[in-house]
């Protein structure tokens, strides 16, 4: 019998895998997908949010705990579980040298509105680098990997782990990790989560989906129906605004539209709806797919003139280009009186200071609801560009209770050998919000730990056996 069974491909079950065997557990690990698509949304990711008290290789400055904990707490507006995300920051400070050890290779982070040196460890080659390196490792190891392997149903016994079945295959093991993501590929339950909103559209059918189309929730709702302790909101989410010329699947980070901070943002109606420069984008990125599926057709246009060019990450897709708002109206159709009225109105509102990108500058607008509260300036210098936005999601935040053992949870009492690790958890951190790199700090900790926790269960039964 196989002693830890690791359900899922990504960067958390990968963690898990690698330390389960490193404290000598015999592992097997079933990747749902292909090997050519392998990974998970792992594939996707650029960077992990790391603690640290001083200048550290590629991390500038210091960003201590504290800090990166008033963060997670702003952009989840208290929906976190204390504990735990400060169990996860305080992982990040030392988790890199693990991760070089596993072939993982950082590099300086880059400029513009991802300019993240001081707080994100970029990964040299991205997700898809990491991923690689992670499954060369365990293969290294000893650690079994199956692709092609959804595990479809899961057998417990008094909150125990028992076996896991592929079709008639039944695959049994001492202890499991369950880290096989969210729900966010499976567009039904996304459209039920979601509902109807007050036109009677369903939202969830405009709706891209950024990472992996393998991410259907299955074990999810399994243990759900088996009666596990679940945490979070089925509609909160890692939700971005992206382009809306994206692939329904595993467009990725290229499919992100940067410039939002540097220009407004309309509806369809051509009417602006949220401040666009509330914070640094980093910090607020990851609000604005949510903003846009609250609009009507869920799509929204970015707007900006020839000032904001150089300021930003080039998105893959160039915006739609005019030399007169009144041609970017036509071009985005967009209703021309209403739109004209909307960016007059911003402009005659703009306070324009000394402009800093880098700061939250005293560019602000007066008199104007809703306001902008930095990096406002007029959009009057062409040519202008127009990006149509439509939410894109990552991944969702509905999951499995869990503790500083990544235990799985049932009525109140943790599990002696069912553990979880990544999207299947996030939402005891995230339950609403995201600052950039922190889902990989959550599935790098919680990976890691429930690995360990695994392979002590494991050996600890089969130690028993034995006697």
């Amino acid at each position: 019998m196989i002693d830890v069974l690791v359900i899922g491909g990504g960067n958390a079950a990968l963690c898990a895998a690698l330390m389960a065997r490193e404290a000598g557990a015999s592992v097997l690990l079933l990747e749902a997908a292909p090997r050519e698509w392998r990974g998970g949304n792992s594939m996707h990711v650029r960077n992990l949010r790391c603690m640290h008290d001083a200048p550290q290789d590629v991390l500038l400055d210091a960003y201590p705990e504290e800090e990166f904990w008033q963060d997670l707490l702003k952009v989840t507006g208290g929906a976190t579980d204390e504990k735990l995300a400060r169990l996860a920051i305080r992982a990040s400070s030392n988790c890199r040298d693990w991760m070089r050890r596993h072939g993982v290779h950082f590099q300086p982070s880059l400029s513009g509105t991802l300019h993240l040196a001081r707080t994100n460890a970029f990964f040299m080659g991205g997700g898809k680098a990491l991923v690689n390196a992670y499954y060369r490792s365990a293969q290294a190891l000893g650690v079994q990997v199956r692709y092609d392997a959804p595990v479809d149903a899961l057998e417990l016994e008094g909150g125990r782990f028992v076996a896991a079945r592929i079709g008639a295959e039944r695959i049994e093991a001492r202890a499991c990790v369950l880290a096989a993501g969210g729900f966010e590929s499976n567009l039904a339950w996304m459209r039920e989560a979601w509902g109807q909103n007050e036109q009677g559209e369903w939202p969830a059918d405009n709706f891209l989906i950024r990472g992996t189309r393998f991410n259907q929730g299955v074990l999810l709702k399994a243990m759900m129906n088996a009666g596990a302790d679940i945490i979070g909101e089925p509609s909160q989410s890692h939700c971005v605004a992206i382009d809306a010329r994206a692939p329904l699947y595993d467009g990725g980070i290229c499919t992100r539209v940067d410039c939002v901070s540097l220009g407004v943002m309309v509806n369809r109606d051509a009417l602006r709806f949220y401040d666009e420069g509330e914070d640094f984008w980093p910090k607020r990125y990851a609000i604005w797919g949510r903003l846009v599926a609250q609009q009507a057709g869920q799509i929204g246009y970015c707007i900006i003139d020839s000032k904001a060019i150089g300021r930003f990450m080039p998105p893959v897709f160039p915006g739609v280009q005019a030399q007169t708002l009144r041609e970017l109206a036509a071009s985005l159709e967009l209703p021309e009186a209403q739109f004209l009225q909307t960016i007059a109105g911003f402009n005659a509102a703009c306070r324009v200071g000394t402009f800093d990108h880098t700061v939250l500058d005293d560019c602000h607008t007066e008199g104007l609801q809703p306001v902008k509260s930095h990096w406002a300036r007029p959009i009057d210098t062409p040519p202008f560009f127009g990006y149509a936005l439509r939410p894109g999601i990552t991944f969702t935040y509905l999951g499995l209770k869990t503790d500083e053992h990544a235990a799985v949870h049932f009525g109140g009492v943790p599990s002696g050998n069912l553990f979880v690790a990544g999207e299947m958890m996030a939402g005891n951190v995230l339950g609403r919000g995201y600052t950039a790199g922190v889902g990989m700090s959550i599935g790098t900790a919680f990976g890691r730990i429930a690995g360990t926790q695994a392979a002590a269960a494991a050996l600890k039964e089969r130690a028993h056996a034995a006697a």
